[in-house]
């Protein structure tokens, strides 16, 4: 467990251009205090000390503004970025080396049973106020653009932008950047091919017009 929450701290480091040293970010990070107590309370729910594993991770909640079901599996290196808002439910999967921003929601989508809440790959972003919901996955090196809904199953080394989210294929480059906003749009795509075949048509209407008119006016 101690290599785990290292890698927890260093990642907030290596991702947080705002973290000066670890000594900072393990007393100040709410986002690293969420993580670090989760890790205790999964020890306990995994232990089948259930009730103990809720209350540490509500304390945590209330103190940190981030909610983790002590249930959900976490990779090492997790960095959550500010952190309030956060809600990750209780059969989530995350893999190694993510980055979560604040208000993202990692949920369901109803009452059934079973396997009910994403799983992520390794190497992950998941942008501010998004929200995943279903027993999908969102392959390795995935990022999601902030507002995003994702409903369904996002390849490696995409990005998933709009709601509901669309895939921007990145063929194979892994996805470094941790830019939330500049992405290409697929809906305002469209939007825009639209315009277009509708300017072309309403140019095309104006020219028969003018060609009747021509006809009606050398006919009188």
């Amino acid at each position: 467990m101690f290599d785990t929450l290292k890698a927890d701290l260093d990642a907030v480091l290596q991702r947080d251009p705002a973290a000066r040293n670890r000594l900072e970010v393990f007393f100040l990070y709410s986002g690293y205090k969420a993580v670090r107590k989760y890790r205790r309370a999964h020890w306990f729910h995994i232990h089948n000390m259930k009730f103990i594993a809720r209350w540490l991770s509500q304390r945590a909640r209330h103190k940190t503004g981030v909610e983790i079901h002590p249930g959900a599996t976490i990779g090492k290196g997790l960095a959550i970025d500010h952190g309030m808002g956060i809600v990750i439910g209780e059969t989530t999967v995350i893999g190694d080396n993510c980055l979560i921003y604040q208000n993202v929601t990692l949920g369901g989508t109803g009452k059934e049973s079973g396997k009910r809440h994403p799983t992520l790959g390794d190497n992950v972003m998941v942008g501010s106020g998004a929200k995943v919901l279903g027993p999908f996955k969102v392959g390795d090196n995935a990022r999601i653009a902030a507002g995003a809904v994702v409903l369904s199953e996002i390849p490696p080394n995409s990005t998933a932008v709009g709601v509901p989210a669309r895939v921007v294929r990145v063929n194979g480059v892994r996805p470094d950047l941790l830019d939330q906003i500049h992405y290409s749009d697929p809906v305002a795509q469209e939007l825009c091919r639209m315009h277009n075949e509708l300017r072309q048509l309403s140019d095309e209407v104006q020219r028969l017009k003018t060609k009747v008119n021509e006809k009606e006016g050398k006919s009188s």
